[in-house]
């Protein structure tokens, strides 16, 4: 089994912020086992400015991205470099590969990505995957390792995404608060109600919290791969995940699965602006499957360009993604009109049904 395990930065930190040795050994020497055993692993790791901050003698995380960057450049030698240390003494090679979800907006990037990190795994290597900290800029302030693991996940044809965290899984409610709590086995689908009771950040040592361990999991689920968000201290959770064992909140892979492409469109891929479409290109959209048109067009808000990534918005509610084919202000010269009406040149879709994607 291919899996993509996710740690976070809570995870492998004491307290104080520090790297905390023996929790990594725990889970290398895990991940090492599993190789062992013929599955194939992929880590991504949290942890970079954590393992910064006590080198450069910090007490505290920096609020500025230039500074967190400067921590992120310091730590994530010191971090790759213990992780590689512990799953060498099990006869394990590591390889880094640094990435921001940047690179999975842009399609070369992508494919570069996918071929390095499967030969890595075709040579009996374990990457090691992280945010490119030290160059990213939005990705350091949200925390956005959950979501790349999410994205590898799919990159990599992973049957498994196990996300680490400092619980033991989702919880009807914050158990730190509710005594009352339970554990949730098992999630059918990501919904609402489900978002509402993960809260927010787990602990100032990291920056994603439950929230964002099930906005990975929603997407991981759309290219079918399951999920499993459970404790890290559990004791062989690495090895109960990848065996199929009961552990902390399992999250089940949907049936009708996206592609790799339209993946990409909906995930990978930051909106750049709006589209606001009528009723009617609605229902041409999500019930009849065709490609949006300008005639369906009722105005556009940014400045995007052709080849863009946008929104579809109807009632005030985006419902759709995808590439446009025009640029803002070319769309906006011909927004209301229909397709014969266009000057000639003018591609007749504003999105093609082949790039775009039904929210779910």
């Amino acid at each position: 089994m291919r899996t993509v395990v996710k740690i976070g930065t809570s995870s492998i930190t004491t307290e104080r912020g520090e790297l905390d040795d023996a929790r990594l050994v725990k889970l290398c020497a895990e991940i090492a086992q599993a190789r062992r055993g013929g599955h194939e692993v992929v880590v991504v790791c949290s942890g970079a400015i954590a393992a910064g901050l006590p080198a450069l003698g910090l007490d505290a995380r920096p609020a500025d991205i230039g500074t967190l960057q400067a921590v992120a450049a310091v730590g994530q030698p010191l971090l790759m470099e213990r992780i590689g240390a512990i799953l060498g003494e099990h006869g394990v090679v590591a390889g880094q590969v640094l990435l921001t979800p940047h690179d999975f907006g842009h399609r070369t990037q992508y494919l570069h990505a996918r071929d390095t990190i499967g030969r890595l795994v075709d040579l009996q290597v374990v990457p090691v995957v992280n945010e490119n900290d030290t160059v990213a800029d939005d990705e350091i302030r949200y925390g956005d390792n959950d979501r790349l693991a999410a994205l590898v996940s799919h990159l990599v044809g992973a049957e498994l995404l196990l996300l680490l965290t400092d619980t033991a899984g989702l919880f009807t409610a914050d158990p730190r608060l509710d005594e009352r709590a339970s554990l949730i086995e098992e999630i059918v689908e990501v919904d609402e109600a489900l978002e509402s009771v993960a809260g927010g950040a787990g602990t100032v040592r990291g920056s994603g919290g439950m929230a964002s361990k099930l906005a990975a999991a929603k997407i991981a689920v759309w290219s079918g791969v399951r999920v499993v968000i459970a404790g890290a201290d559990a004791p062989g959770v690495v090895l109960d995940a990848v065996a199929g064992r009961p552990v902390g909140t399992a999250v089940r892979p949907r049936t009708d699965r996206l592609s790799s492409r339209k993946l990409w469109i909906a995930f990978a891929r930051a909106a750049a602006g709006r589209i606001v479409v009528d009723g009617g290109a609605r229902r041409a959209l999500t019930e009849q499957g065709r490609s949006l048109l300008p005639a369906g067009v009722l105005s556009v808000d940014g400045d995007f360009d052709a080849e863009d990534a946008v929104e579809v918005v109807a009632d005030g509610e985006p419902f759709a993604k995808g590439i446009a084919r025009f640029s803002a202000s070319a769309l906006r010269d011909v927004a209301g009109r229909r397709t014969s009406e266009l000057p000639e040149g003018l591609p007749h879709e504003v999105v093609h049904r082949d790039d775009l994607v039904v929210l779910p």
